[in-house]
């Protein structure tokens, strides 16, 4: 059984790695569903794992996302009532600035996806990042900025900016 330390690191962190899996997905409702995969797991071993719970979370679900970009580059898939939910959104500027962005991380490759989403969007240092994508830190920083790269192609460099380097 986990205890109460996992129920403490659900209620702190959720929202902040809700917004990691939405980024990875780029649907609310895929997000919610891989990091409630990724808590079930971690729930399970919450005592064998070692190091920051945080961490290991933003591996799975940077992991489980990518399985789950190689499964529906297998089997593509609509989904249900998307077409409806187009017909029926706010036309706002901040709505359309966000839809064109996301779909642009969708259409980044799966490990350039997670580098930037990790050390951008979710602003971690890029030793956290390359934890997290099992990597090293000089193959973050290569993907990263080749994301960076290709979405300001897609975006023009005014909507994209890499923040610095830390």
């Amino acid at each position: 059984m986990a205890g109460a330390g996992f129920d403490d690191f659900v209620r702190s962190r959720s929202t902040g790695l809700l917004r990691v899996a939405y980024l990875l997905t780029g649907d609310r409702h895929a997000a919610e569903d891989l990091l409630q995969e990724v808590l079930e797991q971690m729930y399970v071993r919450w005592r064998r794992i070692e190091g920051a719970p945080e961490a290991y979370a933003r591996k799975a679900l940077v992991n489980r996302a990518t399985n789950r970009w190689r499964w529906r580059a297998r089997r593509p898939e609509t989904p249900l009532g998307a077409e409806h939910e187009r017909a029926g959104r706010d036309h706002g500027d901040v709505v359309a600035i966000r839809e064109v962005v996301l779909g642009a991380l969708r259409d980044l490759p799966p490990r350039q996806r997670a580098a930037v989403v990790l050390r951008y969007l979710d602003d971690l240092p890029v030793h956290e990042v390359a934890e997290a994508l099992g990597c090293s830190e000089g193959t973050v920083k290569s993907n990263a900025s080749r994301g960076l790269d290709r979405l300001k192609q897609v975006l023009g460099p005014s909507l994209v900016t890499d923040g610095g380097e830390r």
